[in-house]
């Protein structure tokens, strides 16, 4: 399944694909290097998906993102990083990455490509493995812990991925 999602911010459109891989990265510089490179603006950003509560998770912190370019609001100079960072609900690049990042080994990836060519996710199946979009499925207690969670916390907000979302949303009130 290739779902994508069109948005609308200030009279420009944007492309947003997103998907799942079980993979086996050996060397995460050498596979950043492999990704495929665009001349059209195309952004390619790798998450661990073990810190994704969701494709709606994903998909409203990539739109986060984009506009917090528009507001120039953004923390991050790149949009790739930006989604990162929303997505995790930090301020801190540094923590992103630890939350998000890609390990060397067995990983489950996130990808969100922006701008990108309607095949992309196969190009990228090529270099990532197996497509699995279960992998971007809430494991909540691994997000719990990963995100320090309380009980209180995912109980007054409904579930995780809500409470998550509330705190990419409130990055923007923290600018």
């Amino acid at each position: 399944m290739n779902e994508i999602i069109i948005i609308n911010n200030d009279a420009e459109e944007f492309n947003i694909q997103i998907a799942g891989f079980k993979s086996k990265v050996t060397d995460y510089k050498h596979l950043i290097n492999e990704l495929p490179k665009s001349d059209n603006g195309c952004t390619i950003q790798l998450m661990n998906a073990e810190g994704i509560a969701g494709r709606k998770h994903v998909t409203h912190a990539t739109i986060h993102a984009i506009k917090s370019f528009s507001r120039h609001e953004n923390i991050a100079n790149s949009l790739g990083l930006e989604i990162c960072v929303r997505t995790s609900g930090q301020r801190q690049i540094s923590q992103a990455l630890k939350m998000l990042g890609i390990t060397s080994g067995n990983i489950e990836v996130c990808v969100v490509a922006v701008d990108c060519d309607d095949n992309i996710m196969e190009t990228l199946a090529n270099l990532l493995g197996e497509r699995d979009d279960a992998v971007l499925e809430a494991e909540e207690d691994k997000l719990k812990k990963l995100y320090n969670i309380t009980e209180i916390e995912a109980n007054t907000v409904g579930t995780v991925s809500k409470l998550l979302m509330e705190r990419t949303t409130l990055l923007i009130t923290e600018t």
